[in-house]
């Protein structure tokens, strides 16, 4: 019996159910067969800090499947050749896979087009060219891309950025620097924000750029957590040619598309907080039910079980705000303050939920084996990426006091 009472619609309960059944039977037997490998950080990445050739093969097979199966590119809008899913599609799909996988079993992360690393709605504006040359490898899974829009001086105020893309003919030469650019180190392609009209504020524009281009380079990459690689690097682009047809929307109008990706991100991240939370939770309380202390199971001790109570609580709340949110936006509603609340409550909720998980688990709950510091350290990350909560909470007081007050 469902909790949700949400009027979820019939084709997206399927897509679920769908995607579940995608996951026991392609992710979870990966990631079984290749155990050594993903408990080996010298395995999964190369020496330079990128992933394995190893790793890679299993991401792309993912990839490949899943498009085939219609699952990778099922958000993808129709007019790109995609399955034409909503923003509640994109939520529930990842809700189902961080649920059902958790956080050990992570190559689901590549079984629908994360928003940042394959096409979306982001690319709705690609000229013609450019979906023949670039848009049909990824929506084929056989390509990736990532989204070069923070730097070192401009991460919140996504309208500070200083990369200039300078008039050059009839196409641009792009100077400047990103960070925190996920997928980067293995990607193919690149959507890099620049400035275009220097005397507008937010007069930005994107262009999708192969990461190979002359003057486009990896500059580092960013260990996190004490890894010895990462998926996360600062990027240099020195005088790099574009072409117009390389132009991703409308010139000078691509602070919207920017904005609309940190949209799709909260959306993730939402997702990953409920369900890595939902994880968690039922970890701890299957644990709770065999653990013994004093001659009872640790579930009677109200110490033990209230907290896993209010967190049950919480992650159905932080749920229901995220179905809310994602259906806003299909009606065609910018949602600015329901996807904050979202966002900032879910992460917030499930990084509770794992941390009281580990500690009902007492030390075991510390092991790799266990997978609940994995989840511990995805969730930390969510509460900074796409808009850290302090930045959201701004936004939810500057939407309160313009008016904007239904609750």
């Amino acid at each position: 019996m469902s909790a949700i009472a949400f009027d979820i619609p019939e084709d997206i309960l399927a897509m679920r159910e769908g995607l579940r059944a995608f996951a026991e039977a392609e992710i979870l037997p990966r990631h079984e067969a290749n155990h050594n490998l993903f408990e080996d950080q010298r395995r999964l990445y190369d020496s330079d800090g990128r992933f394995s050739e190893e790793l890679l093969n299993l991401i792309g097979e993912v990839r490949r499947t899943a498009s085939k199966a219609g699952y990778y590119q099922m958000c993808v809008p129709e007019e790109l050749g995609g399955g034409g899913l909503g923003h509640l599609a994109y939520f529930v799909g990842f809700e189902e896979l961080f649920h059902t996988c958790g956080p050990q079993n992570w190559l689901m992360l590549y079984a629908v087009s994360h928003w940042a690393f394959g096409p979306s709605r982001l690319l709705e504006k690609l000229t013609e060219r450019a979906r023949d040359e670039m848009l049909a490898p990824m929506m084929a899974g056989e390509k990736s891309m990532c989204f070069g829009l923070s730097e070192p001086g401009a991460g919140s105020d996504a309208s500070r950025i200083t990369t200039r893309a300078a008039p050059d003919g009839d196409g641009w030469r792009i100077t400047g620097r990103k960070i925190w650019t996920s997928n980067s180190p293995v990607a193919d392609y690149c959507v890099v924000f620049a400035v275009t009209d220097p005397d507008t504020r937010g007069g930005i524009s994107a262009f999708l750029v192969p990461t190979n281009a002359p003057g486009f380079e990896i500059q580092r990459i960013i260990r996190l957590f004490g890894h010895i690689g990462g998926d996360e690097a600062e990027l240099t682009l020195d005088d790099v040619r574009v072409e117009p047809w390389q132009l991703v929307g409308e010139l000078h109008k691509g602070f919207a598309a920017a904005l609309y990706g940190v949209s799709l991100g909260r959306i993730y991240n939402s997702a990953r907080a409920v369900g890595y939370g939902r994880w968690a939770l039922e970890q701890a309380l299957d644990y709770a039910g065999v653990r013994e202390a004093f001659g009872k199971t640790i579930s009677e001790f109200q110490g033990v079980t209230f907290p896993l109570a209010e967190s049950a609580t919480e992650l159905h709340a932080a749920h229901l705000m995220a179905l809310n949110a994602a259906t806003l936006l299909d009606r065609g509603d910018a949602a600015v303050k329901e996807l904050s609340m979202a966002k900032a409550y879910a992460v917030q909720v499930g990084y509770k939920a794992v941390d009281r998980a580990m500690q009902t688990h007492g030390a075991m709950g510390f092991t790799n084996e266990l997978g609940l510091y994995h989840a511990w350290h995805a969730l930390r990350i969510v509460n900074v990426a796409d808009g850290t909560n302090e930045i959201l909470n701004r936004t939810i007081v500057q939407r309160l006091m313009k008016g904007d007050r239904e609750l």
